[in-house]
């Protein structure tokens, strides 16, 4: 029979938020088992840094070129030939996903056999005033309902006060911990592998909406960090250091200075809320054995992007720097059937388009010719792979903060396609990115290659971001590129 595959995502949880990475102060027990036993991919990177168009990656393994969502753009119908639950379905899995997907219409299968969804607080969906009545939360929302039936009809998700993207605002979970929605999500995703059809393998994911503000852990996951010596944020040589209109007096910034103490505490639920997320996967790993599945079922986890948490002063995701475009990788195999390289850590650059490719592989599915990724399993045998791309190309549209970018891991050169601005890290040497080398002599011919190689990359574009020959600063941004429109 095929091996059953558990894909689990995070939302905004960065790379480096791993005590098997020797993070100083996180606890991550199960994750950090999951890459004992298993392979860990260091350079993991999402192309496009936001909800919407890094989960496009993942479910259709394509680029942002080509599955055309460049920038965060809510509403635009998902209407892609070939998904990867779509796939694992037509080749006799019995697909579910529980918790986050953020397409549209909200409840679009995208060939899953069945949904239950928490998204979190969408705005187009909140707003009374604009939304349809098919958009309205209760239709579009599973959780709420739940929540509301368990903890009484007047509990929303907003009664903490916390706004859905306060960065900088935290305080513990107002209700029991059984009700935040961290535990909902496994709660669903063990009913269904009690409720599942036991004829088929199965394709689930479970996709968590944590630790994406709100920043609000149960209490025992926050009293874990709210008193420690926490890291202090890398501060680069071309950070705004002034902040001069005071972006960081506003609880949803992303960027500013911001009060020491509150950004102490941020900080903190941050790590808290990763906490309890692996707290949670450790109880459905569990249920993978109670249920005589835990020796043949495929493991993928990953987030869709990190979060900058304060470093540069930057809050949130959108921008390239590592703490937002990196995330982390760990693929596990309990059967041994893809005969991984236990406990290794790839060193090639890799990307969520990655992911559709390598666990339709590992159930031995035909990936189809639209996916631009490839599958990782033979890296994560050791395999020697003369011809992996040297380097991933991202972008995202971002007002004037837009950019390209373009990275292997060790190096990383960005383009601010709006003022023309570029910076160039040595991340081998500069890990926390705090030297912007683009105008050191020394750097002149690498600052060259890079630059070259956007600009390879954005030839043909519809933007007109360059002629062929140099990058044209000032052109027009689009969040969506017209053939997906």
């Amino acid at each position: 029979m095929k091996p059953n595959i558990l894909f689990i995502t995070v939302d905004q949880m960065r790379f480096d938020c791993l005590h098997y990475l020797k993070h100083p102060v996180i606890q991550t027990p199960n994750l950090d088992n999951l890459a004992r036993n298993g392979v860990l991919f260091k350079h993991a990177y999402t192309a496009t840094p936001s909800c919407v168009p890094a989960r496009a990656s993942i479910i259709t393994g394509m680029s942002p070129k080509n599955h055309g969502r460049v920038g965060y753009q809510d509403r635009v119908p998902w209407k892609y030939e070939h998904t990867m639950p779509g796939e694992f379905a037509m080749a006799g899995y019995h697909t579910q996903c529980i918790g986050k997907m953020h397409v549209y219409p909200t409840r679009n299968l995208c060939g899953f056999h069945n949904i239950e969804l928490h998204d979190g607080y969408m705005h187009y969906n909140r707003n009374r005033a604009a939304a349809s009545a098919l958009e309205w939360w209760d239709y579009t929302d599973d959780y709420l309902p739940w929540l509301r039936e368990r903890a009484g009809y007047d509990q929303d998700i907003m009664d903490h006060g916390l706004d859905c993207n306060a960065s900088v605002v935290a305080r513990p979970w107002h209700l029991e911990e059984k009700y935040h929605p961290t535990n909902w999500a496994v709660t669903k995703s063990i009913d269904f592998l009690r409720r599942r059809d036991p004829s088929k393998p199965f394709f689930l994911w479970t996709s968590f909406v944590r630790p994406h503000s709100p920043l609000d852990p149960p209490q025992a996951f926050f009293d874990l960090y709210k008193n420690m010596d926490l890291p202090e944020p890398p501060i680069g040589d071309w950070a705004d250091t002034e902040d001069r209109a005071r972006d960081g007096l506003n609880p949803t910034t992303g960027k500013g200075i911001v009060h020491d103490r509150m950004r102490k505490d941020a900080l903190a639920a941050y790590y808290a809320l990763i906490t309890h997320i692996d707290n949670q996967i450790g109880r459905l790993l569990n249920a993978l054995y109670e249920f005589g599945v835990s020796d043949n079922t495929i493991i993928l986890f990953t987030s869709d992007h990190g979060d900058l948490m304060g470093d540069h002063y930057l809050f949130q995701k959108r921008l390239a720097y590592e703490g937002s475009a990196k995330i982390p990788l760990i693929l596990s195999d309990p059967s041994g059937l893809l005969d991984l390289g236990q406990g290794q850590q790839v060193d090639q650059v890799v990307e969520l388009r990655d992911i559709m490719p390598t666990l339709l592989d590992a159930a031995g599915i035909a990936i189809p010719q639209s996916v631009d990724g490839s599958s990782l399993i033979p890296l994560a045998q050791g395999q020697p792979q003369p011809q992996w791309r040297s380097y991933i190309h991202g972008e995202h549209a971002h007002g004037e903060l837009s950019y390209q970018f373009a990275t292997d891991g060790k190096r990383k050169y960005i383009w601010y396609s709006q003022t023309g601005e570029e910076q160039y890290f040595n991340l081998e040497q500069d890990p926390q990115e705090l030297y912007n080398l683009v105008n050191d002599a020394v750097c002149k011919d690498e600052v060259s290659l890079w630059r070259k190689r956007v600009i390879d990359e954005l030839v043909g574009r519809e933007e007109g971001y360059t002629d062929g020959e140099q990058l044209i600063t000032g052109r027009p941004v689009q969040n969506v590129l017209s053939h997906i429109l």
